[in-house]
């Protein structure tokens, strides 16, 4: 059967293509139809054409690298849909099968001839007509489909050496996009070949970056990811412009990053973004400076590299690895600590204290905190989710805008905009507190607070994100860590909470009712280990699984249940990775009934009445709720030593009593089987485990630490 694939960048004539596509059908051809129009809206038109399948392409770049969207911004139409559409393995996959590609509207053809290129054997055809004229040659040549022979794809190695000095604009762009075709990229030869070329010498600046993008391009099309980032990298290393070198460096970054690995190359991008905005600093282009500091950030700080993975450069040495930021001068100035006129004035004693508690979609650890304030009569409490309104949104998250200020000294429209919407509210307010050290917090701390408290709380995310670094925390008065490791890994990392300047640093546990989780628990609870949440990589639910494989050798009734929603495959490709690897790994557990997946939950304490041991599988936390609530709960608590800070003066050892923390899946199941071994044994160490988190975690105990905090003055 001919395989027909269309391509359409505009909704095409229905009545048209209706026929067409019958005409199709009538020869024997199977015909699909890929299209960047919006297809949802006329879904029952499309329907109604008899297509063996309706892909939806990319309607746009938003998802991808900011330089990928500044050249298509400047490029053709034509140009921009194969932009849009060039990463869609559907696509990808149904143009290499295809016998006849067909460009249905003339913004369509660019991206039909670049599929083409990556199909040798394919009639790559502008319109119906012609489409259908192909499909009847194809048939009548062998009475059902046929192909060309491929052709050879690789030029000779002078040719190559000869051309790839040429100027841009006389660069054969055939030879180009022929040369980096799948099957040369696919091959160790030609794809060392190309990555000699994009590093001969003598090249003009404007081809060798040019050739290692259309190189790089073909080896992410070959599958060689780590391929096509080194071809970017290679080229960059002999091109002496930053900016053109950050703009390469960055792309070879984002190729590796977009698809969950962590850049092998990364120090060489960040130091060239940071090159190159002290460059630009020192000139006094201040808003490019900013830019090119805020990419450094981004790249440094990316979610894949410290959030979606097992380990992170942070956990590893985390003072080396921000070194080149601190030590860049754009930077330093960026860090400068500006402080705050006049002193935040004392608790007032002759009215209720004003107390502003400030959130940005994320009020999960406030629920007590706010009901408490809002009924206590020495408190006029307030709440403003920055989220809610997109004014206040997109100000709180403008990283670039604040870079521009600090090094614009507070100059800038930006401080004008943050000035009229957070006047008011520090106006009114004796203590503000921040909840999550992020992006309102860099935005709070660009202007001066006047003579309101500022009380920030970081938990644990946030010292792995960009937003410590750009934070003036000589404008915040108490900063807030839910636990000692996070208090030590932050600091390591921000100068300024090293400083004279550095704000009061104070350790609280989340506010938590544990009182409602005492429930009873049946004997059958005993044998039932539980994880609560694993929604992200770092709670790494596959060590869990690790155990359950360990106490099952001894007795095939222990089960794992898992509480909480599945991690979220649009995160990123690392999430997706694990998501995956963990499924496959899942389910024939769960067939058999050793393991069962519980779902979200409304109800986490009648979940935790069916659980007899509590688990946290997790490389990292911050204060692992989920294990508090188990342990109120009567179950028995076996937490991990958490990777990321095993070793170090504080972490999982140091947050628990000591029997509670393994080193192994071993010594998991080791405790497990000890505390179990009878029920009378499992409730005894339920019942201590009880005692301990009510006595030092549940709200009575952890409100007079707050009250302590905002009514006295810390």
């Amino acid at each position: 059967m001919t395989e027909v694939l269309l391509v359409a960048s505009a909704r095409p004539q229905f009545g048209v293509l209706a026929e067409s596509v019958r005409k199709f059908k009538a020869q024997g051809a199977r015909v699909r139809l890929a299209g960047t129009f919006h297809l949802e809206p006329v879904a029952e038109e499309v329907s109604a054409l008899g297509l063996a399948e309706a892909h939806q392409l990319p309607r746009g770049l938003s998802h991808r690298s900011q330089a990928l969207r500044r050249r298509a911004s400047k490029s053709p139409r034509g140009l921009r849909v194969w932009m849009q559409s060039q990463r869609d393995s559907w696509l990808r996959g149904r143009a290499r099968k295809a016998d006849v590609l067909v460009a249905l509207d003339p913004d369509a053809v660019y991206t039909v001839w670049r599929l083409a290129q990556y199909n040798r054997g394919a009639e790559a055809k502008f319109g119906l007509a012609a489409g259908l004229k192909a499909v009847e040659t194809l048939t009548a040549g062998d009475g059902g489909s046929a192909r060309r022979p491929t052709a050879s794809v690789l030029p000779p190695l002078p040719m190559v050496a000869r051309d790839v000095r040429r100027s841009v604009e006389s660069l054969p762009a055939t030879l180009l996009r022929t040369a980096t075709a799948r099957p040369v990229m696919r091959s160790g030869v030609g794809a060392r070949l190309w990555r000699t070329a994009v590093t001969a010498p003598g090249m003009p600046v404007k081809v060798r970056a040019a050739t290692s993008r259309y190189v790089s391009e073909g080896m992410r099309w070959a599958g060689r990811t780590s391929g096509a980032a080194l071809a970017l990298t290679q080229a960059a290393g002999k091109i002496p412009d930053l900016a053109l070198k950050a703009e390469l460096l960055d792309e070879a970054v984002m190729q590796e990053v977009s698809k969950g690995i962590r850049p092998r190359h990364l120090d060489k991008a960040t130091a060239t973004q940071l090159a190159y905005a002290d460059a630009e600093f020192a000139a006094g282009r201040l808003d490019t400076a900013a830019k090119a500091l805020n990419r450094a950030l981004f790249l440094g700080f990316h979610r894949v590299l410290h959030i979606d993975q097992l380990s992170s450069p942070l956990a590893d040495d985390a003072e080396g690895f921000v070194a080149p930021f601190h030590r860049s001068k754009v930077m330093r100035a960026v860090g400068r600590p500006q402080g705050r006129r006049v002193p935040a004035a004392p608790a007032p004693t002759d009215r209720p204290l004003r107390l502003l508690i400030m959130t940005s979609a994320n009020d999960n650890f406030l629920r007590l905190v706010q009901q408490h304030y809002a009924d206590h009569p020495g408190v006029e409490l307030r709440f403003l989710d920055l989220a809610a309104s997109k004014h206040y949104k997109r100000a709180a998250w403008a990283a670039t805008r604040m870079l521009q200020d600090r090094l614009a000294e507070g100059t800038s429209d930006y401080q004008e905009e943050v000035e009229r919407l957070m006047r008011p509210h520090l106006d009114w307010a004796d203590t503000v507190f921040l909840e999550w050290a992020a992006g309102p917090a860099s935005m709070l701390t660009t202007i001066d607070p006047g003579d309101a408290r500022i009380v920030v709380r970081l938990h644990s995310y946030e010292a792995f994100t960009r937003w410590p670094h750009q934070t003036d925390f000589s404008r915040i008065d108490d900063l807030v860590f839910v636990a000692p490791h996070v208090r030590d890994l932050t600091t390591s990392l921000v100068p300024q909470l090293r400083g004279e300047r550095a704000p009061r640093l104070h350790v609280l546990h989340n506010a938590m009712d544990l009182s409602g989780f005492a429930r009873p628990k049946s004997p059958e609870a005993r044998f039932n280990l539980g994880l609560v949440g694993l929604s992200q990589v770092a709670k790494d639910p596959k060590w869990a699984v690790r155990v359950l494989e360990q106490v099952r050798k001894h007795d095939e009734r222990y089960r794992l249940l898992l509480v909480g929603g599945d991690m979220n495959r649009k995160t990123s490709q690392a999430t997706r990775e694990y998501r995956r690897d963990f499924e496959a790994e899942l389910a024939p557990l769960v067939e058999s009934g050793a393991v069962v997946r519980v779902g979200p939950t409304d109800d986490v304490p009648a979940e935790l009445a069916s659980i007899g041991t509590i688990l946290s599988s997790s490389v990292r936390e911050g204060c692992h709720v989920g294990v508090m609530e188990g342990a109120a709960s009567g179950a028995v608590p076996v937490v991990r030593d958490w990777p990321f800070y095993a070793g170090k003066a504080n972490g999982a050892r140091t947050l628990y009593p000591g029997d509670w923390v393994v080193g192994s899946p071993e010594e998991a199941a080791e405790r497990i089987l000890k505390t179990t071994s009878t029920e009378e044994a499992w409730r005894q160490a339920g019942q201590r485990a009880a005692e301990h988190a009510l006595t030092e975690w549940d709200w009575p105990m952890v409100r007079k630490h707050f009250d302590q905090l905002f009514l006295s003055n810390g």
